[in-house]
């Protein structure tokens, strides 16, 4: 019940993101949520697109360094204290969040979060099993 997050590294420098962001449009692939972590030299650039073969394949022709990190993504109603539940049903069960990030659509009403926790297994058993909708790649793909 995981999707792939690509995690790329990037020169903090003035159009970076402007050329890797225009390089994923020219070959059609869209950004469905993204998190910038940044230093004052570098930044990691962690992103949730459409068709990740073809963002890894393309950005690495570019010469990025990607990896992929396999996140867990929930569909929470887009309602005060959606977020608050998902996050005391982790932290009840000493699941620890290492990040996250979120994003809304406008087809659908509700809100997706993207956690990196350190055991997806757990953690996606543990929300099913409390009544959160997990997000399937499938699900990110539609939106």
């Amino acid at each position: 019940m995981t999707i792939n997050q690509l995690s790329i590294f990037i020169e903090n420098k003035e159009g970076k993101l402007a050329e890797l962001t225009s390089t994923l449009a020219r070959e059609g692939v869209d950004i469905r949520a993204m998190s910038v972590a940044d230093t004052q030299d570098f930044g990691i650039l962690r992103l949730i697109v459409s068709d990740c073969d073809r963002a890894i394949n393309v950005l690495k022709e570019a010469g990025c360094v990607v990896s992929v990190t396999q996140v867990l993504a929930v569909a929470i109603p887009d309602a005060p204290g959606s977020l608050a539940k998902v996050s005391h049903i982790l932290a009840d069960n000493h699941i620890s969040i290492e990040y996250m990030y979120a994003f809304i659509t406008r087809r659908q009403e509700a809100a997706y979060v993207v956690f990196r926790v350190a055991d997806n297994q757990a953690a996606a058993e543990l929300l099913t099993a409390n009544g959160v909708k997990l997000a399937t790649a499938a699900d990110i793909d539609a939106l």
